[in-house]
């Protein structure tokens, strides 16, 4: 277990090193160019799922929250198990990646509301005596890295975006992100490697019901007798 809750604690530490350095140093909207054109460390917000994929609403930053509260707890359990009963170490890592990366963000969702004020039109300030800006559980995940690498023109003729600009990679993400898509990538990629034993104990129907009659066949007496006669 050791290993993997290493991996886990150096994903968080990274993590969190870069919201907290972006959070108390820019302020939302701000940019920082890395490589023209196509590298920007970027500052924004968003209240909800990777990508700044999100629910409307106050009810649904609050649904999602106990949501990912819920994910990751069963993250967390099926992790153990995993290492428990010593399953495949790549698999498991793969897991691990996406459990930090979901912790990740649910930290951020959970205490960056009540660490810091708001990063509109100012550098945000860590635990200001006026209070945070939001309460438990209501807090923004904080994202960061561009990467608009390829910018062009749909064709005219493609139905609904003809003739709009694209931009790729257009979502704004953060370092849990990028664990998180990681690890699911990974598992993807070795799907085979991974669930190979799984694969090879389940046996077709047929040659289970084959090999069952062949025992029954073999275990009775009058069976041989029979196909003696």
């Amino acid at each position: 277990m050791k290993k993997p809750l290493l991996l886990v604690l150096i994903i968080l530490l990274i993590d969190q090193a870069i919201k907290l350095w972006v959070k108390t140093n820019m302020y939302i909207g701000q940019e920082i160019i890395l490589f023209p054109n196509w590298g920007i460390i970027h500052f924004t917000e968003n209240n909800g799922m990777a990508f700044g994929m999100e629910l409307e609403g106050s009810y649904g930053k609050l649904l999602l929250s106990l949501f990912r509260v819920l994910a990751i707890s069963g993250l967390a359990y099926y992790l153990y198990w995993l290492v428990k009963n010593k399953e495949n170490k790549g698999y498991i890592y793969c897991i691990a990646l996406v459990f930090a990366g979901a912790l990740g963000n649910i930290l951020d969702s959970a205490f960056y509301g009540l660490m810091f004020n708001e990063s509109y039109n100012q550098v945000a300030t860590l635990f200001p005596t006026s209070g945070g800006y939001a309460p438990f559980l209501f807090g923004r995940v904080v994202d960061m890295f561009y990467f608009p690498m390829l910018h062009g023109h749909f064709p005219t003729w493609l139905p609904i975006w003809g003739g709009e600009d694209f931009v790729f990679f257009r979502p704004v993400f953060n370092f849990a992100d990028f664990s998180i898509s990681c690890g699911v990538g990974l598992i993807i990629l070795n799907q085979k490697k991974y669930f190979a034993d799984t694969v090879k104990d389940e046996k077709p129907l047929t040659e289970t019901a084959n090999e069952t009659t062949h025992t029954v066949a073999n275990s009775d007496p009058d069976v041989e007798t029979r196909q003696e006669d």
